[in-house]
């Protein structure tokens, strides 16, 4: 936040809100415009921007552990999953790599796969959602 000269930090996602304040509560702040036109050009939107219009009525498939996701079961592979397909409870949905060890996820749902949540190759963490299902 001292790199950035940010005083002010916050986020919201999924239900779960974070706030960052440097400095003392009781400081006073200067104006919303003089403060955000200081400060780098980092986009704060709300938690909804990205999402369906409805997700109550989807079903999350979430990580059981961390580690690194995987779509395919190599690098050349076919996803195991895509949006549109059908899956059962024990539809194998992507792979998990903890310690060098190759963990294979099954949805535990059945449905259609509506999104892809999780980005390929990327770290994902324990309760993480990795796709949405309709």
């Amino acid at each position: 936040m001292k790199k950035n000269d940010l005083s002010v930090f916050e986020i919201e996602k999924e239900g779960l809100r974070l706030k960052l304040q440097r400095g003392r509560p009781d400081q006073t702040t200067t104006s919303a415009s003089t403060e955000t036109a200081s400060l780098p050009k980092i986009a704060i939107v709300p938690a909804e921007t990205g999402k369906p219009a409805d997700t109550s009525s989807l079903k999350d498939i979430v990580s059981p552990m961390v580690g690194t996701f995987y779509r395919a079961g190599s690098p050349d592979g076919a996803p195991f999953v895509d949006v549109g397909k059908t899956v059962t409870e024990d539809t194998v949905v992507c792979i998990i790599e903890a310690m060098k060890v190759m963990n294979e996820i099954k949805a535990e749902t059945s449905g259609v796969i509506a999104e892809v949540v999780a980005e390929n190759g990327k770290p994902v963490q324990f309760g993480q959602v990795l796709f949405r299902v309709r």
